[in-house]
């Protein structure tokens, strides 16, 4: 899908002290349930491309309770990396950093590692999965020999084992340690917020934490 953006050099201890009031704003998001009435009225303002798109999408969430959660987590990962054009936010909306809801990327046919993974998040939430099984992560990710800030989104089997990695970069479902490559740094979900490892920080968490407000808020205004 292309290169994730270079690294902004933030010290963790940056994270750290702000931990507490980023959790804080976590903990007033607003509580995700999908409403496939509002998110077929939503895509039908789209181009038709992108109502295939939302069509397939919902088609796949309404089979998804026959299958295997794995099964689900797969396809869900195969069907959005498949349908999106990997791109920066500067050359999509014109901005440094804008996280897309999940209609406003299919508009596009394109996104970021951010707005990918967000789309999976939603997507299985549709699906059943429970909210506590993903979280969103901030990585270092190795690429072409230098650190890069990226955003996966990681699925708990089990809460206490070890998570499989949905990205765009490298496609293929894993578990976590197959991805050397990849080193967290804070990872969330709309009940809260998890301090990752690593040395560098991946921006300031109280931004992105608006950010995902501001995005889910939308993506729940669409039927998600």
């Amino acid at each position: 899908m292309g290169p994730p953006r270079p690294a902004p050099t933030v010290p963790a201890a940056v994270i750290d002290r702000r931990l507490l009031p980023v959790l804080l704003l976590a903990l007033a998001l607003p509580v995700l349930a999908w409403e496939r009435a509002r998110l077929l009225e939503q895509a039908v303002q789209l181009p038709p491309p992108a109502q295939r798109v939302v069509q397939g999408l919902v088609e796949l969430i309404e089979r998804s309770p026959a299958q295997a959660p794995a099964q689900r987590v797969r396809e869900v990962n195969d069907y959005i990396n498949q349908r999106v054009q990997w791109q920066t936010d500067q050359q999509i909306w014109g901005q440094v950093d804008y996280w897309a809801s999940p209609l406003e990327m299919f508009e596009k046919g394109r996104g970021d590692c951010e707005d990918l993974a967000m789309a999976k998040y939603f997507a299985l939430l549709a699906e059943g999965l429970p909210e506590s099984s993903l979280r969103l992560v901030y990585v270092r990710a190795q690429y072409q020999g230098r650190p890069q800030a990226h955003m996966v989104l990681a699925w708990y089997p089990t809460p206490q084992g070890e998570p499989w990695i949905l990205d765009n970069i490298d496609p293929e479902l894993k578990r976590a340690g197959e991805r050397p490559d990849l080193a967290p740094v804070f990872s969330f979900n709309a009940e809260g917020l998890w301090r990752g490892v690593g040395a560098q920080g991946a921006g300031n968490p109280l931004t992105r934490l608006s950010l995902w407000r501001d995005a889910l808020a939308r993506a729940k205004a669409q039927g998600f």
